[in-house]
């Protein structure tokens, strides 16, 4: 289990993610990106995942730049979103993205939904831009276990990561699970389910006990749970006590409790259906 924010897990490529990066989804102008980042960064956190979908890779690479961070010390994730998947596009989408960040590289190149119709093409495109050094680690968000299975009829390297919907509500267990089968690092997006876990009375009664909120409760859950996790948030006071995870520790009482909310409630779409009728842009996390 880690102990600061600063701790790392191995993947299966050989190199190091950090457990607890900052979500910068829907920080949408420069002052806003500006703040956070900086706040972020005082308090600890080195990762920062964004997409191209989010529409504010440039505003990111603006403020690692305005705040001279040093770019060795930090870990960038983004996404391809559906419309620009296929073998050349996606490559053409990845220096799209370097140039909007204003790096030479990528830690971390997730596809970010399946798509059925450029599904191995996609990957290979992956597995090529890693080849070529533009991306260090490779993998995938919003896959279902079928998602794998197929993959792996083709692929040369399976994904690193699958950042997937993760939250009290939807614990995704046998998901968690069918990653761990092939040394997927499962990274929570909307660790709290857009909020709907936040009144939760068990959540709260644990909460109370520990003298933290519900937020810093659930967080530690999937920590505990092996869970890498991306909050989100534009409060610096928020996003300092996101990270202000490890003077305390749930029992497995606690964890199981947290476990059996489970309702199996996606506050997002479902993978398997994005990947059959192909959604067009825009669309959700």
């Amino acid at each position: 289990m880690p102990n600061s924010i600063s701790d790392t897990i191995k993947l299966n490529d050989g190199h190091q993610i950090p457990i607890l990066g900052f979500g910068t989804y829907k920080l949408a102008d420069q002052d806003s990106m500006d703040a956070a980042i900086d706040a972020a960064f005082k308090a600890g956190y080195r990762l920062f995942d964004t997409a191209q979908f989010y529409n504010n890779e440039h505003l990111l690479g603006n403020s690692i730049k305005k705040l001279q961070i040093n770019r060795n010390e930090i870990f960038i994730t983004t996404k391809i979103p559906e419309p620009k998947q296929g073998y050349q596009s996606t490559l053409d989408a990845i220096d799209e993205s370097l140039a909007n960040l204003q790096t030479d590289y990528i830690d971390l190149l997730l596809v970010h939904w399946p798509v059925r119709s450029h599904f191995f093409e996609t990957w290979r495109a992956f597995e090529d831009a890693k080849k070529a050094g533009k991306v260090k680690s490779i993998g995938v968000s919003n896959y279902h276990q079928t998602h794998l299975d197929l993959l792996k009829t083709q692929a040369t390297e399976m994904p690193a990561v699958n950042q997937i919907e993760v939250h009290p509500y939807l614990s995704q267990k046998s998901m968690l699970a069918a990653n761990n089968e092939e040394q997927i690092v499962t990274q929570a997006w909307s660790p709290m389910g857009r909020g709907a876990t936040l009144h939760d009375e068990t959540i709260q009664a644990i909460a109370k006990a520990h003298g933290k909120s519900v937020a810093q409760v659930i967080l530690k859950w999937h920590l505990q749970n092996g869970v890498a996790i991306i909050p989100k948030s534009s409060t610096p006071e928020r996003i300092l006590e996101n990270g202000d995870l490890f003077d305390f520790e749930l029992s497995d009482h606690e964890m199981q409790s947290i476990d059996d909310l489970n309702q199996d409630m996606r506050t997002g779409d479902d993978p398997e259906v994005v990947y059959e009728i192909e959604h067009q842009y825009p669309r959700h996390k």
